[in-house]
């Protein structure tokens, strides 16, 4: 893998470099990047990537690469043991003495820059635009004679805004204050955490009052928009985190809610469907690598099905006898999660499984400079929504959920009724665990597959149960988005771990006021 990304960046830079000047390398210019003081070397990169040509992007991209020794005061390109002259590009002998170069991560951060700026000259605009802001994130006056020549040729809009910002950051570091008062207030129209950043670190160094106030002023504007884009990230990353609790809580509503029954066994069923995601996304790369981009929709009802029979299974060979008996439900489904966490580890190993996202779920939508909604999260968003609405029909208006309810709500008259209780129990248990994998089967995309995947939603799962109101669909949407919102919006102000506790704090305060969860069951159903 490695060595293809090297090959491709190789044929890149020299592509690209067929649009520059055509100023030739030299032996002195070579040696000058190779060897002598950091300094030195770092001023000669620069100059280089003023006139560049195919042999000077070359003889970077060999220094990238530690492909580069210097014998008998001549630089030369060594790769697999073979000696290419940089300037000539024919092949040489490799002396014995020929010594290594060095690089240290100041040269190496010069090299790839040097590299990036090569690539403004090339014919693909997306690389162009990812050139130009990279050396806006690293801005140094000796890239001057660069981003103008390249700004001079430059005919996309938007590609040359970005340069003009990046010449900008560049100009912040001038010795003449007007320029460092223009470059602030060009990087002010500019809303970004980059030039934040940039503004910033040149803010604690400015010694001179006017240029002071000028990068104060445009500190202050570009903060309240960037404020904006940190308030709908948060709530988007809470509506995410709700999306995914709402996933998992479903399957948990039915089982608990409806049923009765303590499962702490529901991490597992969810551990399930990521497996057998997992799974598939294998078989389709082996048997089927040109349909990948599908997999995920051959995972669902392999997810979806390997759960519901496992919980059918648990349903049937140990539940059944011990419905009533909420402690004993726990006790079991808790040994049960155990034994279901030492089988994937003896099958899958101990170690965390990587699940890819299909081509289509990869990358995100630019919404703000600082917001960019992953395409990933908005398609979990999408299925549990799907799955919701689902689930609400076929508890609501299918024969199968009127079974359920009847068995729940009132299991001896059910029975008079000619209802196979018994069988409805294992129905509804396997939806639960089903919904439980699909669950799984999203949280895959998000995240590592490992044995211990269930432990971190599980006792999420059950709070917002039992804050929506056990038996509540309704109830189960507004906590889980609730949790999520709330969640996201305390880890900005106290961090991860006290909001966590905060929300465990209110939780608790609730339940005290409120045994019932936000909807209580009403009517001749309640207890």
């Amino acid at each position: 893998m490695l060595r293809c990304f090297l090959a491709m960046r190789w044929c890149l830079v020299s592509l690209l470099c067929l649009a520059g000047s055509a100023h030739a390398l030299t032996a002195e210019q070579a040696l000058a990047m190779a060897a002598g003081d950091t300094d030195d070397r770092v001023a000669a990169v620069q100059q280089a990537v003023v006139e560049p040509s195919e042999r000077t992007a070359a003889f970077l991209q060999a220094l990238a690469e530690d492909a580069v020794k210097v014998a008998d005061g001549k630089a030369l390109i060594v790769r697999d043991d073979k000696g290419i002259d940089p300037v000539t590009g024919a092949e040489v002998p490799v002396p014995v003495d020929a010594e290594d170069i060095i690089n240290n991560n100041r040269m190496r951060g010069e090299i790839d820059t040097a590299l990036a700026g090569l690539a403004l000259f090339g014919k693909d605009e997306t690389r162009r635009m990812a050139a130009a802001k990279a050396l806006t994130k690293e801005p140094d006056a000796g890239r001057l004679p660069l981003l103008d020549k390249a700004l001079a040729q430059e005919t996309n809009d938007k590609i040359k805004t970005q340069l003009e910002l990046a010449r900008a950051a560049t100009l912040l570091g001038s010795d003449d204050p007007a320029q460092r008062i223009a470059a602030a207030q060009a990087l002010s129209l500019s809303a970004t955490p980059d030039t934040r950043l940039l503004l910033n670190e040149r803010v604690t160094v400015e010694e001179d009052a006017k240029v002071k106030a000028a990068l104060q002023a445009a500190l202050r504007a570009m903060e309240g928009q960037l404020a904006w884009g940190e308030r709908l990230g948060a709530a988007f990353s809470g509506i995410s985190l709700g999306s995914i609790l709402l996933l998992v809580a479903l399957g948990l509503a039915i089982t608990y809610g409806l049923m009765g029954v303590i499962n702490m066994a529901h991490g597992e069923l969810m551990m399930i469907g990521a497996y057998a995601t997992y799974v598939v996304q294998g078989i389709f790369q082996k048997y089927f690598p040109g349909a990948f981009d599908w997999y995920l929709v051959a995972a669902l009802p392999l997810a979806f099905g390997a759960s519901a029979a496992v919980g059918a299974v648990l349903e049937r060979g140990v539940l059944r006898f011990l419905y009533g008996r909420p402690l004993e439900t726990l006790l079991a489904t808790w040994g049960i999660s155990l034994v279901l966490m030492q089988l994937v580890r003896t099958i899958f190993g101990a170690q965390n499984v990587g699940v890819e996202n299909p081509a289509w779920m990869s990358g995100g939508v630019q919404v703000l400079s600082n917001l960019t909604l992953p395409y990933n999260r908005l398609v979990i968003i999408g299925f549990a929504i799907a799955v919701l609405l689902g689930m609400g029909y076929l508890i609501g208006r299918t024969r199968l959920g009127l079974f359920v309810r009847g068995v729940t709500q009132n299991r001896p008259i059910a029975s008079c009724m000619g209802v196979n209780t018994a069988r409805i129990d294992t129905m509804a248990f396997a939806l639960g665990s089903g919904i439980a994998g699909l669950a799984g089967c999203a949280l895959s995309q998000v995240g590592n597959v490992g044995p211990d995947l269930g432990q971190s939603y599980i006792v999420d799962a059950f709070m917002v149960v039992v804050l929506g109101g056990v038996g509540q669909l309704a109830g189960t949407v507004y906590a889980a988005l609730g949790l999520g919102i709330l969640n996201k919006f305390l880890e900005g102000w106290a961090g991860a771990v006290l909001a966590k506790i905060a929300v465990l704090v209110f939780i608790i305060i609730f339940i005290q006021k409120r045994p019932q969860g936000i909807f209580a069951v009403k009517g001749r159903t309640a207890d």
